[in-house]
């Protein structure tokens, strides 16, 4: 869920479902990944132009849709009849979209807003929030328990708990020294995993643990620090670091949809896949050899020493990584079961989507199995590692045909029916300005035959 901003791609977003819409100067894309070697067009929204914002409803027919011509209005389309839902528009720039299937969450720099996605009313403002430029938040997606993170400071790394179904603060988490620079809830949005924006610095440890302190700070080994969290607790479970030499900038993370991986890509080449597994000391006692030995020393040592020298001897190292033939692009991860295998799906801003293996058993280097080009589908071509062969390749697919072209329904104009919203903050009197709401004709009716996941929409209620 991360905006691209080079000359094509401004936005992609890469879901747990094996899906990505993207967002382009000309439109918006919707695809799904149902096989390592077809990628299928599942609309083309060619009406809109510079769109920097398209979040999709997991695989319903809800789509958001937010462009540069307008950049304070959100519009959510039913993109198969293709009509317009509703839209609303705000004081400031939209700067991200999060949604669930009880609620939508919109993002602005210094105010948050909560709607109740079955009828889209306005149930919660966040006012005065920390200055947030970027947008950063994140929403479960179980909608169970709709967990709301965003930073809570512009100085250090605090992340805010809310809970977006009772609308209460549940929690303010102290991650980082430094400022956030990623969030990420996994499936059951019970874990938050955060990285920082700039580096922390650490000590030097040589191999017999004499730590070598140094009286230039530029001396130091650098690194970002990417943390795991118990929500709605808040209490640290994991801590891993990236870039131990140069400077590392997250750009996204991503749990697996059981929650055992981590993986986490960068303005670096390299994507790195993390274990989330607690080492107990029965597996120790198993194989008692020299780097277990080594490792027991460090633990014991570790408790007479700084928190900050600590902390670091406790990070894990990552279970897999993937080597990228770019440097300098902005690209995203996801890690998601294709064709019941799980894989690492990396999609860049020169609008190119990758598929790697992952072995979950032994991790190690991932290989690359299939490269697509997200607008020429017709003619992508597999980039295989040197030696190796892929049995699931197959003959090449033609492009599917897309919603776009079967799906020629013409648009049901809104509404000029004006609904005010609701705010619980009081918003209205004290000065904010509350959302225009515009309804389309009819119920709103999110609920697609045989579709998966169903959208329940219980108008009895």
């Amino acid at each position: 869920m991360e905006i691209l901003r080079d000359c094509t791609l401004f936005y992609v977003c890469v879901y747990l479902l094996s899906s990505l819409s993207v967002g382009t100067k000309t439109g918006y894309w919707l695809f799904s990944v149902t096989a390592v070697d077809k990628l299928d067009c599942i609309h083309e929204g060619v009406d809109c132009s510079d769109v920097y914002i398209v979040e999709r409803l997991f695989s319903s027919s809800l789509v958001v849709v937010v462009s540069l011509s307008m950049p304070q209005r959100m519009n959510v389309y039913h993109f198969k009849k293709g009509t317009e839902i509703c839209n609303y528009s705000y004081s400031n720039n939209i700067l991200s979209v999060r949604l669930n299937r009880q609620r939508l969450v919109v993002c602005l720099e210094e105010s948050i807003y909560i709607h109740n996605i079955k009828d889209m009313k306005l149930l919660k403002t966040l006012l005065n929030t920390p200055s947030n430029p970027t947008g950063l938040c994140a929403l479960s997606i179980n909608h169970g328990n709709s967990y709301l993170a965003y930073p809570g400071s512009t100085t250090i790394g605090e992340i805010t708990i809310y809970d977006a179904n009772n609308l209460s603060t549940l929690s303010l988490i102290q991650a980082h020294d430094s400022p956030l620079a990623a969030l990420t809830f996994n499936s059951s949005g019970t874990k938050l995993a955060s990285a920082s924006e700039k580096v922390e610095t650490h000590p030097v440890l040589t191999p017999f643990c004499v730590i070598i302190y140094h009286s230039d700070p530029s001396s130091h080994l650098q690194g970002t620090v990417i943390r795991v969290f118990s929500i709605p607790e808040g209490q640290k479970l994991f801590e891993f670091r990236r870039g131990m030499k140069r400077y590392v900038s997250i750009s996204s993370l991503s749990f697996s949809a059981d929650a055992q991986f981590l993986c986490a890509s960068s303005n670096t080449e390299t994507v790195h896949i993390f274990k989330l597994e607690q080492h107990s000391p029965s597996q120790e006692e198993e194989s008692p050899t020299w780097s277990t030995y080594v490792g027991k020393m460090f633990t014991a040592a570790s408790t007479y020493l700084p928190t900050q020298v600590s902390d670091m001897m406790h990070q894990d190292r990552a279970f897999a990584t993937v080597r990228l033939n770019m440097f300098g692009l902005k690209n995203i991860c996801a890690l998601a079961a294709v064709q019941k295998l799980p894989r690492l799906l990396v999609a860049s801003s020169d609008g190119c989507l990758y598929i790697y293996n992952l072995d979950p058993q032994d991790g190690g280097e991932c290989v690359l199995v299939q490269k697509h080009r997200l607008f020429d589908s017709g003619e992508e071509q597999p980039e295989m590692k040197d030696g190796e062969k892929n049995p699931e390749d197959g003959p090449a697919q033609p492009p599917s045909q897309t919603y776009a072209a079967t799906v020629a329904l013409p648009s049901t104009p809104p509404s000029t029916t004006t609904l005010m919203g609701y705010s619980e903050d009081g918003g209205a009197q004290k000065g904010e300005v509350i959302p225009e709401h515009e309804f389309a004709e009819g119920p709103v009716c999110l609920d697609d035959e045989n579709e998966f996941p169903p959208v329940g929409n219980n108008q009895s209620n």
